[in-house]
């Protein structure tokens, strides 16, 4: 029974997953499109509140999230749903959920109660602000982790006040991160037989996501401010005016800067004493900026893109994301998977960024309904016909 896999690669592992909204999915997907056998446990649809914060069912957020997975439902608030789980339990490798810190304690499926019943389970939780501390029990949103992770004082225009990324970034990293402990533990499992306790959070994935501004206050005591579309150390890297529209340039070094003024046809840019070394080209990076605008007007986007690479110049055309999709390049990649769906169509769906030589991943199977595969995985951990009537019956599932 089950489902096509989308990948031979993690096909021996049995996940239960219990996450909702964006985080704790994010992970699982990544467990499904390695072709893990995710089980996906949901409230049943008489308790359902609405749509959730989640979005629809059919709205392609919760699509793009939940391919590759089956779905049961189960109350996770009655002492037969409980007791369901736990016995499935028994037979899984992974558990993930993304509950606040207390929620899992109240229901009695935190770690240390499912543990006890498989020492084995590998159980990924992910929370805004950790499993304790302080702010323990705060809900935790992307939005307020870019905050609070200090993304927001480096983005946007100097002067423009904070802004926020365009994506979900500490939702998207956190639940990768989380993904990634889960095969680290999996691994170490294999020495060990045992499992262990995989933890991350919003706030951290967001600290750790700082990369090299956050090294530049914790060795150098620098706190870095917002650039634009500045880099902050290789300069002149931004965005620069073309006839028809814009493109990024990358100059790192002198020997590329030496390549961009010959290339634009700006021998007095490298002759200037104010742009000779990289210091000076920093201090003066607004004055260069506009200077630099006014060779790069002269040609279009496409154009200096294909100049100023065959120079040894870094550049790329700025793309709306339809145009992101057309590219040739992406489009050999294949980033865009399709998957059949039951009127002949077919729905697409970003796919994996990463490439294996023998076990690939894919689009396999589009996302459940609400319970869709209940009575099947049931009778997979176990269950007789009589028992899942009996589940049904209590409104256990």
């Amino acid at each position: 029974m089950g489902i096509p896999r989308a990948s031979t690669a993690l096909e021996r592992f049995l996940v239960l997953d219990l996450t909702r909204v964006r985080a704790g999915p994010t992970c699982v997907r990544q467990l499904a499109d390695w072709g893990a056998n995710v089980v996906k446990i949901e409230t049943p649809e008489s308790m359902q509140e609405g749509e959730g914060m989640g979005g629809p069912r059919s709205g392609s957020d919760f699509q793009n999230l939940h391919r590759n997975k089956r779905s049961i439902t189960l109350n996770l608030k009655s002492p037969d749903g409980v007791a369901a789980f736990k016995r499935m339990v028994a037979k899984a490798d992974v558990v993930v959920e993304n509950f606040r810190p207390d929620v899992k304690e109240r229901l009695g499926i935190d770690y240390s109660a499912l543990s006890r019943i498989n020492p084995r389970i590998v159980y990924g939780s992910i929370s805004g602000f950790g499993q304790d501390g302080p702010y323990r029990d705060r809900p935790g949103f992307d939005q307020i982790a870019q905050g609070m992770g200090g993304l927001m004082s480096i983005t946007g225009k100097p002067g423009d006040g904070p802004m926020r990324v365009g994506i979900p970034v500490a939702d998207l990293t956190a639940g990768l991160f989380c993904a990634l402990g889960i095969l680290v533990a999996l691994l170490e499992r294999e020495t060990s037989g045992k499992g262990q306790w995989v933890q991350t959070s919003l706030l951290q994935a967001q600290l750790f996501m700082l990369d090299f501004q956050a090294a530049r206050w914790l060795m150098k005591g620098e706190v870095p401010k917002q650039a634009g579309n500045n880099h902050p150390t290789s300069i002149p890297t931004g965005v620069f005016k073309t006839k028809d529209g814009h493109i990024n340039i990358a100059t790192t070094g002198q020997a590329i800067w030496d390549r961009l003024c010959k290339a634009i046809g700006a021998e007095a840019l490298r002759k200037n004493p104010d742009y000779a070394s990289g210091a000076l080209r920093s201090a003066n990076r607004d004055r260069l900026n506009v200077e630099i605008d006014g060779y790069t007007a002269k040609k279009t986007s496409a154009e200096w893109v294909t100049a100023l690479n065959d120079a040894g110049v870094p550049t790329g055309p700025i793309y709306s994301i339809d145009q992101a999709f057309a590219d040739p390049q992406v489009k050999h990649l294949g980033i865009a998977q399709a998957i059949p769906t039951p009127d002949g169509g077919s729905r697409q769906f970003v796919g994996q960024p990463i490439m294996l030589s023998r076990t690939p991943s894919r689009a396999a199977v589009l996302p459940p309904a609400l319970g869709q595969h209940t009575d099947e995985a049931l009778h997979e951990f176990g269950f007789s016909a009589d028992e899942i009537s009996a589940l049904r019956r209590a409104g256990a599932v």
